[in-house]
């Protein structure tokens, strides 16, 4: 991704520092006295992951697999660190460590007694966004990924994290052949958190090569997974979902403006054919991997059947282009521009269809943002007005 202004990385950094405090006071509540280290990586002021202090071989194997770096100097960043790790050097360029002793009742004792004895924890530190939730490696002793926890802590993210579970039972029993999704190996609640457990996607294998049809193809095959329809955009169940959202958010101001977009798209194009059929809800390139024999996908908490189709692949173009381009609106006006070379793959041929789906994308992805309060949460592109609204009212305005 792009990176974002001084501010606002500033501001990341602070509540990425405040977060781990957060985060660690929940998955080791109480006091004991046994102590629990982490490693902070790469530092306090930066923190990105938590790895265990005492063991160098499942610290080095936490950094080395828990994702693959998006660029080269990212990579070669994340190579010290392992090295370090192993060399016995971590001591020297890696001195902030946080260090606990939290009662009975901990984050491990729980995994402990329902997934598997013995297996030690990394936690990713994430950006600051209304659905953060702790995500925890899981590793053995050998330093082997086993799996990967998701937490829900919120109201939120606890609906989140019991979506995900019951997208990979629905893709994971669908027979795909060209995607390859987690298994879920637990669900449960610890408390008041909601806890999912899937099995680890091989990420740190060799990549392959990942052309658009064959991504096009991975993206039709989970589209197609739970079936197909076909109808008008106003006698679908697509649009009245939609519009019960929309309803829901009204009061904000964003959300007027979303919902009067909406109702003109409907007035001027509700007789328009469609298709329909599932998305991922979140196809970006970090939560994806290709692989020789199949493309790796994570993060299904936001999985919906009976959307246009074309979703997925308009939403993967617009994260590339926010990475790409000079601003985030710009990205915007491009994905439009190039709406119909995105969705020719999936059938979308016709002028108005073309139009009328990027649109439909466009109002979805704002109104989840809106829905979510992206904004109070800090999120980078939370503010919708200082990027998409302005380029969807616009086209909107020119139906």
């Amino acid at each position: 991704m792009k990176t974002a202004p001084t501010e606002l990385r500033a501001g990341d950094e602070q509540l990425r520092a405040q977060y781990v405090a957060e985060v660690l006071s929940l998955l080791y509540p109480g006091r004991g006295e046994r102590a629990v280290e982490y490693l902070v990586i790469p530092n306090a002021r930066r923190p990105r992951l938590l790895v265990p202090a005492d063991d160098r071989r499942v610290a080095a194997a936490a950094v080395r697999r828990y994702a693959e770096p998006q660029s080269r100097l990212a990579r070669l960043k994340r190579d010290a660190v392992v090295a370090a790790l192993r060399t016995g050097l971590s001591g020297l360029l890696l001195r902030d460590r946080l260090t606990l002793s939290p009662g009975a009742d901990t984050i491990d004792a729980y995994l402990g007694r329902t997934v598997g004895a013995g297996l030690r924890l990394s936690v990713h530190i994430g950006p600051a966004r209304a659905n953060r939730k702790p995500v925890l490696q899981l590793l053995d002793a050998a330093g082997q990924t086993v799996a990967f926890a998701k937490l829900g802590t919120s109201a939120l993210t606890r609906e989140l994290v019991r979506a995900e579970g019951n997208a990979l039972a629905a893709v994971g029993s669908a027979g795909l052949r060209a995607v390859r999704v987690p298994g879920v190996l637990h669900a449960g609640q610890w408390g008041e958190h909601e806890v999912l457990v899937q099995s680890a996607l091989p990420v740190w294998q060799p990549r392959a090569p990942l052309s658009a049809p064959r991504l096009a193809g991975a993206m039709l095959e989970v589209a197609r997974c739970c079936g197909t329809g076909h109808g008008t955009l106003a006698g679908s169940g697509y649009w009245n979902r939609l519009r019960a959202r929309l309803d829901a958010v009204a009061g904000h101001p964003e959300g007027a403006a979303l919902r009067g977009a909406a109702e003109r798209i409907a007035g001027a194009a509700g007789g328009v054919e469609l298709s329909f059929g599932s998305w991922h809800g979140d196809w970006s390139p970090w939560n994806m991997a290709g692989l020789a024999g199949a493309v790796l996908v994570w993060d299904w908490e936001r999985f919906t059947p009976g959307v246009p189709l074309g979703f997925d692949a308009l939403h993967h173009a617009l994260q590339i282009g926010i990475g790409r381009s000079p601003s985030a609106g710009q990205a915007v006006s491009e994905l439009v521009a190039t709406a119909p070379d995105v969705l020719l793959p999936f059938g979308v041929v016709h002028r108005q269809a073309i139009e009328v789906t990027t649109l439909l994308y466009l109002i979805d992805l704002a109104t989840r943002y809106v829905t979510d309060r992206q904004a109070e949460a800090g999120a980078r592109l939370g503010v919708l007005g200082s990027w998409l609204l302005p380029v969807l009212v616009a086209r909107v305005e020119a139906l």
